[in-house]
């Protein structure tokens, strides 16, 4: 579970929420047929925006923003660096098992490549090329909340021009013009709310996810390229820390001479 999210979504809501039943107005801001346009709509014209094939995705491609987790960066470098250990000890033919047993399938095909004696460029190639059909789709999966982040305040503004429209209607009758206009404004209402906290932070989110993800597959390319040109472990792995945040790169370090500890 993704905490940060969890939390900046839960800290919103109490927050506008708590605002809103703190102004002692609440019930004026249910309105079920200003639900129904804004987000029925927002809804529908998403649906008609994009392929159903990826309509379909919705449910699972939201769970990744609340769901995913951070890539355990430091133990990756460490998988690969001892897979460079072996192949210098063993030869690459020695990683083939190590391969099957991998749960990242990225990272089991770019060994498996490596084994099969696939040409070096052509392995950079393969791999690159599935880090840019990576990075397209991502980015299709995000403009969907994208779009979502357009429509919801879009449709808020339509449905209150509906309101306006039907309170106009009541002009003779100046006491409704008042509660006409709130409900009027409360699409409005909707479709902002919608927008802010949930369509575009889920954008974001998602961004950076993808982000998270790529950098991950190049670490893996560029570990991996070097086992294959034999390098020294201890270069694959100064090379792999260039992927690190300082932080751990400290964490990369003090497990190294926890592992010289207990060796001692």
């Amino acid at each position: 579970m993704d905490l940060a999210t969890i939390i900046g979504l839960s800290l919103s809501l109490i927050l506008v929420v708590g605002g809103i039943v703190a102004g002692g107005e609440a019930a004026a801001f249910v309105n079920l047929p200003s639900m129904l346009i804004t987000i029925g709509g927002t809804m529908g014209a998403v649906i008609m925006a994009n392929p159903m094939d990826r309509i379909k995705k919705l449910g699972k491609i939201t769970r990744i923003a609340f769901f995913s987790q951070t890539p355990d960066l430091v133990s990756l470098v460490q998988t690969i660096v001892s897979f460079a250990e072996k192949a210098r000890r063993e030869g690459l033919l020695a990683l083939e098992a190590d391969a099957s047993e991998l749960d990242d399938e990225f990272l089991a095909k770019s060994i498996q490549l490596v084994v099969d004696g696939t040409d070096p460029e052509l392995v950079k190639a393969i791999l690159d090329t599935e880090i840019s059909v990576l990075e397209e789709r991502h980015a299709s999966n995000k403009g969907m909340f994208d779009t979502m982040g357009e429509l919801f305040p879009a449709f808020g503004m339509l449905g209150t021009l509906i309101g306006l429209i039907a309170m106009l209607r009541n002009l003779d009758d100046p006491g409704s013009l008042g509660p006409g206009m709130a409900v009027a404004l409360i699409t409005t209402f909707y479709g902002s709310f919608m927008a802010n906290i949930f369509a575009l932070p889920t954008s974001a989110k998602l961004a950076a996810r993808s982000s998270e993800e790529t950098v991950v597959r190049e670490l893996m390319v560029e570990g991996v390229l070097a086992i294959q040109a034999g390098e020294n472990p201890r270069i694959v792995e100064e090379k792999l820390k260039v992927f690190l945040p300082p932080e751990q790169r400290k964490e990369l370090e003090e497990r190294h001479d926890n592992e010289k500890g207990g060796e001692e």
